[in-house]
């Protein structure tokens, strides 16, 4: 299977007055696995479907390995497509469900045959060969869909949610299976998703849209610790925002100055914590740290972790998320008591939008 690459330009997206997708821009690198995440409405299955040729664009270019396929209808764009429900054929059996897209290649039986058999060997489900669709597991049908989408070798690999019906025990599990298969065949997949830990669990990069648009586009680990504006930061994980004034010397709240890791923008913004990057302080601070007075409102215990919520001083709520450490514990006054919260630099971004 060779990887290719994928180059997007000012790719737009109309119905009526509504602007599903404007002037996108995205390039994907051969081999990467390329996550499409964001909320309902914001763009993300649409800009996959029309990739798969499912779906004409009203203006904009799409690229794969050099090759205009804007205007090429879906069959001839060799495409590989996993969608949400699957879309097994009831009325054939597992073999014949992944043979499809070879026999409407008019390949020869011996050839069909031999690549079933190695689709099924990857996707570990060799000896279901001969079995009904409706006597298969949610994973299974999953692994089977997959099976056939990569079956007839194709350049690029397009998946819509396809783990969404799973529980959340077998969807954490297929992510992994995903991933390592993906690193087996070194094959262009871009992965459509609202889930933000799958995104996080399985992606090279993320692109997270918003309104038709992408926001920003990093890699997992990025993405996460320099969310590049307000939305991103609260879709992408949890997060702590507390409003500053950004000067040349610091970012000011509450006649405090704040050191932070990134570039202040001009003017008014958020501070960006997260809540695992928050400690109980007995009152000690250290070079680059900073400190918060917050009164406790409740505490909820999560197992081996526990989630503290605080108010500041002008009633904004904080969270706190920490080990269910002794000496943590030792720390933690009941609710209505004072705490003292402290962060270091590093840990801090300032980024602007609206609340």
């Amino acid at each position: 299977m060779t990887a290719l690459p994928i180059s997007i330009r000012d790719l737009a997206k109309r119905y009526g007055n509504i602007t599903v997708l404007e002037q996108l821009d995205l390039d994907v690198a051969p081999g990467e696995f390329l996550t499409l995440l964001g909320p309902s409405g914001s763009g993300k299955t649409t800009l996959l479907m029309i990739l798969a040729g499912f779906v004409r664009a009203n203006a904009g270019s799409i690229r794969i390995g050099g090759e205009e396929v804007i205007a090429m209808p879906p069959h001839k764009r060799n495409i590989g497509m996993v969608f949400q429900n699957y879309a097994l054929f009831p009325h054939m059996n597992v073999f014949h469900n992944i043979a499809f897209p070879l026999k409407q290649r008019k390949l020869p039986q011996a050839v069909i045959a031999e690549r079933v058999k190695k689709a099924l060997d990857l996707v570990k489900l060799s000896e279901l060969a001969e079995r009904r669709v409706d006597q298969l597991s949610g994973g299974q049908r999953q692994r089977i869909a997959l099976a056939r989408a990569i079956v007839f070798e194709p350049k690029i690999v397009l998946m819509d949610e396809p783990l969404s019906a799973l529980d959340k025990g077998l969807r954490e599990h297929m992510q992994i299976e995903l991933r390592n298969l993906h690193r087996r065949l070194g094959m262009t997949t871009i992965y459509v998703t609202h889930d933000q830990r799958e995104a996080i669990t399985m992606s090279d990069r993320i692109a997270v849209m918003n309104q038709g648009r992408i926001e920003q586009l990093d890699s997992p680990e990025t993405l996460y610790a320099r969310p590049a504006t307000r939305f991103v930061a609260s879709f992408v994980g949890e997060s702590n925002f507390i409003p500053v004034d950004c000067k040349p010397d610091g970012a000011w709240y509450g006649g405090q100055r704040f050191k932070v890791a990134t570039p202040l923008p001009a003017g008014p913004g958020w501070m960006v914590v997260r809540p695992e990057k928050l400690r109980l302080s007995n009152g000690n601070t250290f070079a680059g740290e900073s400190m918060l007075d917050a009164v406790v409102r409740d505490v909820v215990y999560q197992g081996d972790s526990f989630l503290c919520y605080a108010a500041l001083p002008d009633g904004r709520q904080i969270m706190l998320r920490d080990y269910c450490r002794s000496d943590v514990l030792a720390l933690l006054p009941e609710p209505g008591g004072m705490v003292r919260l402290k962060f270091n630099a590093e840990d801090a971004t300032v980024v602007t939008g609206d609340e």
